[in-house]
């Protein structure tokens, strides 16, 4: 079916099918890739900010994004936390706009697929003398596979943009909570 499918197809609908194909691949691409690297961070800054928390360091672990930042700075105050946590979201939320285009555009492109489809088989179907459910309808179900390809892109795309978005949400929340507890010790040691 498929095949037979793909060999009536037009050069627009396979440009359509590729389009979209390389859409899911970009987005299964920057799915995987992001999450990882979210899921990393989130589970050493999880760590660093339990042992703020329970007193067992007085300072973030050197494996922290923010240590980084502390060490080439040698300073600690507000600003500079808040920066190197908005650089840190920056950088791990690369792709995000990607995937928000994807899941926007794909069914647009689905749709245009359609669309071209159905005009080829309105077009193949003027040259027959009679017509009837049975030659339109397998016709135009063919022409739908376009618009059902890029409902299910854009549907993928839209979950790793939420699921990623999310992610990079936990990240800051974790960051701002040991900022605040880095900012918190450094007074309380200038004022003993």
């Amino acid at each position: 079916m498929i095949s037979d499918y793909l060999s009536q197809s037009s050069a627009i609908t396979w440009m359509v099918l590729l389009t979209l194909s390389g859409y899911f691949i970009a987005t299964v691409w920057i799915f995987v890739y992001r999450y990882m690297i979210l899921k990393s961070r989130i589970q050493i800054e999880n760590d660093s900010l339990r042992n703020l928390y329970t007193k067992r360091a007085k300072s973030v672990s050197k494996n922290s994004i923010l240590s980084g930042y502390l060490r080439r700075l040698n300073s600690l105050s507000p600003e500079l936390l808040k920066a190197a946590i908005t650089d840190t979201i920056r950088s791990s939320t690369k792709g995000l706009t990607t995937l928000s285009i994807f899941a926007s555009t794909a069914p647009f492109v689905g749709l245009f697929g359609t669309v071209v489809g159905i005009l080829e088989s309105f077009a193949r179907l003027s040259n027959q003398k009679s017509v009837s459910l049975g030659v339109v309808a397998p016709a135009i179900s063919e022409a739908l596979v376009a618009t059902a390809v890029g409902i299910f892109v854009a549907i993928f795309a839209y979950s790793a943009h939420l699921i990623l978005k999310r992610m990079a949400y936990e990240l800051n929340s974790i960051l701002e909570s040991e900022a605040d507890i880095l900012i918190m010790l450094n007074d309380n040691s200038k004022k003993a």
